[in-house]
């Protein structure tokens, strides 16, 4: 089983555990056919960073991550030269040193001598790959998960287009390496800023937002088996009105797991405003949410 169609491809992903839709699989059929990256945008916690694990473990890949935050340069997230490695190993063979500079008459002769050598400490092994030279340059075809990339600056931004383009980079000293095995590449964004369009040009777009109650519903029972169904559909309706509140942020698939978990420790068979209320830690993330929530509790609770 793998990404022959679209049915295929949402059963492959149902398998390595990431309940989709169709519209999903379509994206991710459509990606893998046309060695097109995804940008996957949406709400933190709905499965964006998730669904590039179950690509990667539907196709039996090696997974290859990059965090991206502010600040995030070339050298930390495509390659470093290993400088003590390089002065270690410049030790090692200083007698060898000794004989390249033998003989020259000056300083500049030497220096040129030295020179001529340069290439021996600028190779493949003194380079330490990130991950994004790690995906172009892996013996197997693997998944590159470019996670929260709306949080690194735009110039970061900038620089990916090439490797978007073309999956190729560019080391000044050793020339350019193109992929061995185009990557599966997956790109997630909280919306923290908005994507330049020459970006989005490169991928295929999808926007995951907060799940429907069914498919709500069917992650927590395959996530959380101990959970009875009657408390599950309970808090599967609660947590969709406490949404619905104007809230700074609202749960989201995690929350919900993690109230699933918390419920369960708390030995409860249905959910009460009082329950709600002992677990609002779980669900909101701000003080002003948990008190939100709090005034509307018999509302939150309200199954009749």
């Amino acid at each position: 089983m793998g990404f022959n169609d679209v049915e295929t491809t949402r059963a492959t992903l149902e398998e390595a555990g990431y309940v989709c839709t169709t519209e999903i699989a379509t994206v991710v059929f459509l990606a893998a056919a046309g060695d097109k990256p995804v940008l996957v945008e949406g709400p933190a916690g709905v499965g964006k960073t998730e669904l590039a694990k179950a690509v990667a473990q539907g196709l039996g890949r090696e997974l290859i991550r990059l965090q991206c935050y502010e600040g995030l340069d070339e050298a930390k997230a495509l390659y470093e030269w290993e400088y003590a490695k390089q002065l270690l190993y410049t030790q090692i063979v200083r007698d060898k040193i000794s004989d390249v500079v033998a003989g020259a008459q000056t300083l500049s002769e030497a220096v040129d001598g030295i020179a001529a050598e340069a290439d021996a400490f600028f190779s493949e092994r003194f380079l330490l790959p990130r991950p994004l030279l790690k995906a172009i340059i892996a013996p197997a075809p693997a998944v590159l998960l470019i996670d929260e990339i709306d949080k690194a600056d735009p110039e970061f931004e900038a620089f990916l287009l090439e490797l978007l383009s073309d999956f190729q980079v560019t080391i000044p000293e050793l020339g350019t390496r193109r992929a061995v095995h185009v990557p599966f590449v997956v790109l997630t964004s909280n919306s923290f800023r908005d994507m330049s369009d020459a970006l989005k040009r490169r991928c295929l777009h999808l926007y995951i937002d907060y799940p429907g109650p069914e498919i709500e519903r069917e992650i927590v029972a395959r996530r959380i088996p101990g959970l009875s169904d009657r408390l599950a559909d309970q808090m599967i309706a609660a947590m969709a009105r406490i949404r619905r509140l104007d809230l700074k942020k609202k749960p989201s698939i995690s929350e919900t797991l993690d109230w699933a978990r918390a419920l369960i420790s708390l030995q409860l068979e249905t959910l009460s405003p009082a329950a709600v209320i002992a677990t609002l830690n779980v669900i909101c993330k701000h003080r002003e949410d948990a008190e939100q929530v709090r005034r509307e509790v018999d509302q939150v609770v309200n199954f009749h």
